[in-house]
């Protein structure tokens, strides 16, 4: 919600319309693509109808909206990731990416030319360090720069930025690609795990899990690793042991959990799916505080 938000402002004042005839606009719009498709998007095809382009404006990264061809943003670098080697239908490159933030929020950016690796490579980009990005790609909630882009070193001054991406509180029903949520929701099914190699340490195994989650506005399958399932119970010592399967299943189903991470489209299935990024306890007498706040008088 709060990319939408920053976008029907920058639309309100470029078209000097109110916010509510923008939102009217847009909601009309979703309603014409039968809700198919996110607020985001719809305000992004309303605003190319009507002539306001956000093609290399500047823009906050919470403003960053899914599929932006040629987005243009300030921030600093705060966390680096180390560049690794891949191998995909017979070709060799190299992939690099860092977290990027600004004041408004923080984004994970992935690099895919040689060139702009290198910068990496040779410490020119690190930590703490300002850039400026152009013609980045936004896709599954994070910044895409190929060979088409441009990264550079920006002498803008930033003093507080985020650290995270920020996140918005909702269902399951309201999830759409590239969307960062918490959700609350109980585990309805779990499957058993696929195992493979670190691609950092070939040497260390890994373990993949789905799931399905329920929230009572829709069931969505959802995908963790290692961290999350220890987070749900796993015995971090028995994450490898397919026997110790079926007792970790048992006792996590119909247990319900705050869920947080990232919505993207799974291309096999044609759905979108829950890439869990961590797990919460759920504090009944906080929520049972919190009705009895909410509820009248």
């Amino acid at each position: 919600m709060e990319t939408y938000n920053r976008l029907v402002e920058r639309m309100s004042v470029s078209l000097n319309l109110p916010v509510e005839e923008v939102e009217r606009k847009i909601e009309a719009k979703r309603a014409k693509l039968s809700g198919l498709i996110s607020k985001e998007g719809a305000a992004q095809i309303v605003a190319a109808e009507l002539g306001v382009s956000f093609d290399n404006a500047l823009l906050k990264i919470a403003e960053l909206a899914e599929g932006m061809k040629r987005a243009r943003a300030i921030g600093k670098i705060t966390q680096m990731f180390p560049v690794r080697s891949y191998s995909k239908n017979g070709k060799e490159g190299k992939i690099g990416s860092f977290l990027l933030g600004d004041e408004s929020s923080n984004i994970r950016t992935v690099l895919w030319d040689a060139h702009h690796i290198g910068l990496i490579e040779d410490g020119t980009l690190k930590v703490d360090s300002v850039v400026e990005v152009l013609n980045g790609g936004v896709r599954n909630g994070e910044l895409h720069l190929g060979a088409f882009s441009d990264i550079k070193l920006s002498n803008e001054v930033l003093q507080e930025v985020q650290t995270h991406r920020l996140l918005a509180s909702g269902k399951l029903r309201e999830a759409r690609v590239g969307m960062d949520m918490k959700v609350r929701a109980t585990v309805v099914q779990i499957f058993e795990p696929r195992f493979f190699d670190s691609k950092q340490d070939p040497n260390v195994k890994r373990a993949l899990f789905n799931a399905v989650i329920d929230d009572g506005s829709e069931t969505m399958r959802c995908v963790f690793s290692n961290e999350q399932a220890i987070a749900l119970g796993m015995d971090a010592d028995k994450i490898l042991d397919i026997a110790a399967f079926p007792a970790f299943k048992e006792a996590l189903l119909g247990e319900e959990r705050y869920f947080v991470g990232s919505f993207k489209n799974n291309a096999y299935f044609n759905k979108i799916e829950m890439s869990l990024r961590s797990v919460e306890l759920v504090d009944v007498g906080a929520l049972i505080k919190e009705f009895e706040s909410a509820a009248p008088l």
